[in-house]
């Protein structure tokens, strides 16, 4: 059979989105609990370690910088303190971090629900990639996040941490910006590598096409680059490296929104002939 499961009422979508919601919110739950209770790993190896001149992304840039005669990428210190100024400060960071590590921990499964909810409005050949779908898109995700922790976030803070725009200014800086800043670019980076699973299910409404992605190009290039400057230290290499996944994820998705296209062709003239 190659037709849709039986259309749901607005009703019974409705049910369904609050159950999805109140599924994926009780693994949230779950394993913000358990990465409550491993406060001293996520904060310690984890939140502070792009503070530390010894951080992985530090040494490779170094020694990059080193291979062309350079020592200009290496960082010697990292000039500011993370402190506390309330009462609750350490408190609600360790709540609120917790809550963001059960996201990223329950990611997989959100998916699953997600795939769940959108399951009936497929097709049965369709329905049969729940594991292809939920793979490739915790796959981009942790991609994503890697990225984001590795790449984009020890270069904001060694930029942001040792800008001073005079000596008497001292950069103290209070830890719900700093995890904030952790986890805006580990989060949105997570996001941003979903974009061709986006673009599948925005080719799949007819809302996207690979030649409006194609002719939208020039300007998609345009935007990376500005965000790459937004996010990243002003200096060329380091808009480069944030710069290049997000431009070939972009041309993946053209790729993507074409083999989508090519398919519902192909389905259109099945049905004709029929």
């Amino acid at each position: 059979m190659s037709t849709p499961q039986k259309e749901m009422s607005f009703l019974d979508h409705l049910e369904e989105l609050r159950w999805m919601l109140i599924r994926s919110s009780a693994a949230i739950f779950v394993f913000g609990i358990i990465a409550f209770m491993m406060k001293d790993f996520i904060f310690n190896k984890i939140i502070l370690a792009p503070k530390n001149i010894n951080f992985w992304t530090y040494r490779f840039m170094c020694n990059l910088s080193k291979s062309f005669g350079t020592e200009g990428l290496c960082v010697d210190e990292i000039p500011f303190v993370v402190q506390s100024r309330t009462m609750a400060g350490q408190f609600s960071a360790h709540i609120w971090t917790s809550i963001a590590a059960g996201f990223v921990m329950a990611f997989p499964f959100i998916i699953w629900e997600i795939w769940k909810f959108i399951k009936p409005a497929l097709y049965e050949k369709e329905q049969k990639g729940a594991a292809t779908f939920i793979v490739i898109s915790s796959f981009l995700f942790f991609l994503g996040i890697l990225f984001g922790y590795y790449i984009i976030t020890p270069l904001s803070v060694n930029f942001l941490g040792s800008y001073t725009v005079a000596k008497e200014v001292r950069n103290n800086i209070d830890l719900s910006s700093y995890i904030g800043l952790l986890k805006a670019s580990v989060l949105a980076s997570g996001m941003i590598f979903e974009l061709p699973i986006i673009i599948y299910f925005l080719s799949k409404m007819g809302l996207i096409t690979p030649d409006f992605l194609k002719k939208y190009r020039k300007y998609a290039l345009i935007l990376v680059l500005l965000l790459a400057a937004i996010i990243t230290p002003p200096d060329i290499i380091s808009q480069i490296i944030v710069a290049i996944p997000m431009l070939i994820l972009y041309e993946v998705s053209i790729f993507i929104s074409a083999r989508v296209l090519k398919n519902e062709k192909k389905k259109a003239k099945k049905i004709t002939v029929k």
